[in-house]
């Protein structure tokens, strides 16, 4: 064991998704080094796909996140309704009818009072440098995909470092985050990583055990999983991982336990 070993899963098991997080102003030149780190990331035949748009604007960082309430949110929302309540996604248990439940999600404090983000793009075309099999054979452009989240892992661990917090922000719908930030179609707008100091306590992380992931020579069908084992283990992780979100601001009170 070296300490840099020591050091790197210090690292990844307190690291955490932060949902809180304070309006105070970043350390200067915090965020170029953060997009350093990102920088380094693996891609396919080092074709390097990604760019980064830095929000500091408060009016543009209110846009995008009013543009995420309206649709992200709504329709994430909608699509949680037919799930059994103690399944759905953990940010969803809210307390009362639908259109109440709806009233209290959108009224919760957002991410756009993070003093940055970092909004994160991939340009498909650059993808063209790896090998023509990634574009075929059911690949699709996983390549691509894959690359963006190699840059943004890093990314999260670079904040991390640094003593700030960071949310993982997926962007189902585009087009709207686009046209705020004018964006050309061609490109994939991939991400939003909001960064600032942590408003919260920190809270220890669940992951499952490496005798349950972990195969030798080959696949032990002993630890495959059936589906009604797989709604079980879904059960089992809501459980283990609603704390966190209890506590998300705005949620105090609103979360069914």
């Amino acid at each position: 064991m070296t300490p840099q070993y020591e050091m790197l899963m210090e690292l990844l098991q307190h690291r955490m998704s932060t949902r809180k997080l304070k309006p105070d102003p970043l350390p200067e030149g915090a965020i170029d080094k953060i997009l350093e780190a990102g920088r380094w990331a693996m891609s396919g035949a080092n074709a390097q796909p990604w760019e980064y748009v830095v929000v500091t604007d408060p009016a543009v960082k209110k846009a995008l996140f009013e543009n995420y309430r309206n649709e992200l949110d709504e329709y994430n929302f909608w699509m949680e309704q037919m799930r059994a309540p103690e399944l759905r996604h953990p940010a969803f248990h809210v307390i009362g009818d639908a259109k109440e439940q709806l009233r209290k999600l959108k009224a919760r404090p957002g991410w756009d009072e993070a003093p940055a983000l970092i909004v994160v793009l991939g340009d498909g075309r650059r993808q063209w440098a790896t090998v023509m099999g990634g574009h075929t054979f059911g690949r699709h452009q996983t390549h691509f995909t894959d690359a963006l989240a190699n840059t943004c892992t890093l990314m999260h661990l670079a904040a991390a470092t640094m003593g700030l917090g960071t949310q993982w922000v997926t962007i189902h719908i585009e087009e709207g985050f686009k046209k705020v930030l004018g964006v050309p179609e061609v490109m994939t707008l991939y991400l939003i990583i909001p960064v600032g100091y942590p408003d919260m306590a920190p809270k220890e992380g669940f992951r499952r055990p490496l005798s349950e992931i972990t195969h030798h020579n080959k696949y032990d069908r002993s630890k495959f999983m059936s589906n009604e084992q797989i709604v079980e283990y879904i059960y089992e992780l809501r459980g283990k991982t609603m704390p966190k979100y209890i506590k998300a601001p705005g949620a105090e009170g609103d979360i069914h336990r």
